[in-house]
């Protein structure tokens, strides 16, 4: 993310993004997806040593925060194979970055700020 305000995530980006990444199996993911390039999800499971579920999963919760992509293919053998990559991200984590990220915060209010 660069300094300009328009460009920070938004508080609940912000918390997704973190909460996403907050997670080793996680963390495993990107890199090898980072390092590697894109990958289907069975290959990517022997890579990081997790079981395809368990992958599913993890992958859902990075894709719903915006930080891998996925797109469906059909390999030449006619096998619909879903590719994941990373989605270009920053995460500009400054004192400044969470003031702004607080103030659009919509989850977790508290009741004073819903009022």
């Amino acid at each position: 993310m660069t300094d300009k305000l328009d460009s920070l995530p938004t508080g609940d980006q912000l918390l997704a993004m973190l909460a996403a990444l907050a997670n080793p199996h996680r963390l495993r993911i990107v890199a090898a997806l980072s390092a590697d390039g894109r990958n289907y999800v069975s290959q990517l499971a022997r890579e990081v040593g997790i079981s395809r579920p368990l992958l599913h999963l993890h992958l859902q919760k990075l894709e719903e925060a915006g930080l891998v992509t996925s797109k469906l293919e059909l390999s030449q053998d006619g096998k619909a194979l879903n590719y994941f990559e990373v989605a270009a991200f920053a995460i500009d984590l400054t004192p400044t970055a969470i003031v702004a990220a607080v103030r659009s915060l919509t989850a977790h209010k508290t009741d004073q700020e819903r009022e």
